[in-house]
């Protein structure tokens, strides 16, 4: 690992949940890549997150995310537009007409996989971490085929734009996937 002082690598996760204990949502994840904690008999994560940005498209799913799992969120629903062909599936992001993000992934031969990531968060008193299991078609490639375009917003107010790539460097894509948590965990 290199540290690269005021420079983290960013992350932007994109859910259409269709079951949930809140009915269905869409959701926009956005996170810095973190050091994984690797445990004895478990499987290595693929990564790590700490989020510092959820949005999601309802009332229940942003009270539900922020009293169980302690995620910090923007505070008014957003409007999101998921567009997928066999080669890209894209996502618009906007808020009362005004533009968010703009994302597309490409696809690339997949394979069935469970995939284990962690999330970390804190709240006032506490740190937390959660183990997320992810089961589905998966791609995964570094081909730099998508796109990422983040407008000037208040999700987007604490980043730097200018010195964020449009090209992301790796993609993922769970074609109709399964997204389990585990009990969330302080640390």
């Amino acid at each position: 690992m290199e540290v690269q002082h005021e420079r983290s690598i960013l992350a932007i996760t994109a859910f259409q949940f269709t079951e949930s204990m809140v009915g269905e949502y869409d959701e926009v994840v956005m996170s810095v890549i973190v050091p994984p904690v690797m445990e004895a008999g478990r499987p290595l994560p693929r990564a790590a997150f700490y989020p510092f940005m959820v949005g999601v498209t309802t009332d229940a799913s942003r009270q539900h995310a922020i009293e169980r799992w302690h995620l910090p969120h923007y505070m008014k629903n957003l409007h999101m537009d998921f567009t997928e062909t066999e080669d890209e599936l894209s996502v618009s992001i906007s808020d009362d007409g005004q533009p968010v993000l703009d994302l597309s992934v490409t696809n690339f031969p997949g394979a069935p996989e469970t995939v284990l990531f962690n999330a970390f968060t804190v709240n006032d008193e506490d740190r937390f971490k959660v183990n997320i299991f992810m089961d589905g078609q998966h791609t995964e490639h570094e081909e730099e085929a998508g796109s990422l375009t983040l407008h000037p917003h208040e999700m987007t107010q604490e980043l730097t734009l200018d010195d964020i790539s449009s090209v992301p460097f790796r993609e993922q894509w769970f074609h109709g996937g399964l997204q389990t948590f585990e009990e969330l965990e302080k640390i």
